[in-house]
């Protein structure tokens, strides 16, 4: 496919932000180490993303199709349009190989890399989506992988471990800081500044320095750009809305991008309240990942952005019961959007998006990652208050849930949820 066919209506004026900036957000703050490895990436980037050098996103596209599984449905949520009466569709990213929307992007920086002659991967994760989907592209693909996760995920991530080793990558427990997602990234670009030459990180989001912003974005636009041709071919024009959770940003750019020009389309990027907007600064802590809502400009993993910091510019540790949602940053594309007026942001506390995992569960028979959860929490939240969403909403289903089960569990049976379904046959020593 070339360029001009890759063109879509309504997709963002400014695709590949050629200087790394959005807005005054972006850029690149590194060390200097690293920056003969982000030009050589922007080289890359440039030729075979945007120019379509040697085919490759032909060959990506070829991939993402036959290893991936796309195009993904949308499709009517029945019971959900019934229960706030309105058109819900849902742009099914959860049945992509792998289970999220994370392989989009995974499988594109990993034959990057192979096109750039590297000899190795390495990944961070939060809620191990992303490591899942960087591992399961590496076997694809026969590259030495290794993945860098916080030792608070890895705990409350287990199955995903295992589907990381099982596909043949080697994981790294960092055991520093809170050991979540932050401090996996941090300590990933640490060993990238030492192995630079022959080695590329897969960064799994829209954060980081220029180019991989763009580059991720434009590897997950793929969603957006299904999302509207679809949406035009079964409701005979745009949605109202369109809603996704907001971690870094990653899903929420690939479901904004190609609606960005669509005025006439609300965009609502739903993030992690956790169990309060208040923040205690002194001691360092923010009980929300509400970066969008609550953060102030500052830098952060190589670029400025909106972020979550004390009055002393230290960065402060988030919280999620959601693991791919705690972060304290997101994307600087995805700040800027908001800045702009064109994205809103909002949030949902961790009761309420547990609450909204059984409710699709029950209604829909979908059970949704914990991130995907707070759009739906969301969305639940706004038509109870009598919000006007339109007409017609889609929610991006950014991930499915076998990965939070032991965490729903056991959140689920601490808080009592009315939500929850009996959970008796264990106590009586009965099968499922």
């Amino acid at each position: 496919m070339s360029e001009t066919e890759r063109e879509r209506d309504g997709e963002s004026a400014d695709r590949t932000a050629a200087d790394g900036q959005f807005g005054r957000y972006g850029g690149q703050y590194v060390p200097e180490a690293l920056m003969p490895a982000l030009e050589e990436l922007e080289d890359a980037y440039e030729r075979y993303v945007l120019e379509n050098e040697d085919g490759f996103m032909d060959e990506f596209e070829r991939r993402i199709r036959n290893f991936g599984g796309r195009p993904t449905p949308l499709g009517r949520a029945d019971r959900l349009s019934e229960r706030y009466d309105s058109e819900i569709y849902l742009k099914r990213e959860d049945l992509v190989h792998g289970g999220a929307h994370k392989l989009n992007n995974a499988l594109g920086q990993v034959l990057l890399a192979k096109y750039m002659g590297k000899e190795r991967i390495i990944a961070e994760t939060g809620a191990g989506q992303h490591g899942t989907a960087t591992a399961m592209a590496a076997a694809h693909l026969d590259m030495p992988c290794e993945i860098y996760m916080g030792r608070t995920d890895v705990n409350r991530q287990r199955p995903n471990v295992f589907r990381m080793r099982i596909n043949g990558a080697e994981v790294n427990p960092v055991d520093i800081g809170r050991g979540t997602l932050k401090e996996a990234i941090s300590e990933t670009m640490r060993e990238w500044s030492r192995t630079v030459e022959r080695t590329h990180y897969v960064i799994g989001s829209v954060v980081g320095p220029h180019p991989f912003p763009a580059m991720v974005r434009d590897f997950q636009a793929v969603i957006s750009e299904e999302a509207r041709e679809q949406a035009r071919a079964q409701l005979g024009g745009l949605p109202d809305a369109v809603v996704s959770c907001a971690g870094g940003g990653s899903n929420t750019m690939g479901a904004f991008h190609h609606f960005v020009s669509d005025e006439s389309v609300d965009l609502y990027a739903v993030e992690a309240g956790g169990s309060s907007l208040e923040v205690d600064e002194e001691a360092g802590v923010a009980p929300n990942s509400a970066t969008l809502s609550t953060g102030d400009e500052g830098i952060l993993h190589g670029a400025r952005t909106t972020l979550l910091q004390d009055s002393h510019g230290q960065i402060m540790e988030s919280h999620s019961v959601s693991a791919g949602l705690d972060y304290s940053g997101v994307g600087p594309e995805l700040a800027h959007l908001v800045d702009e007026g064109r994205v809103t942001p909002v949030t949902v506390g961790d009761t309420a998006a547990l609450e909204a995992f059984h409710r699709l569960s029950t209604d829909e028979g979908i059970i949704p990652a914990l991130e995907t959860s707070h759009a739906f929490g969301y969305l639940h939240e706004a038509f109870e208050a009598g919000e006007d969403l339109g007409e017609t909403v889609i929610v991006n289903v950014s991930g499915r849930g076998d990965k939070d089960l032991e965490t729903v569990i056991e959140e689920t049976e601490k808080r009592g949820l009315e939500s929850a379904p009996d959970m008796s046959v264990f106590e009586t020593g009965g099968g499922i």
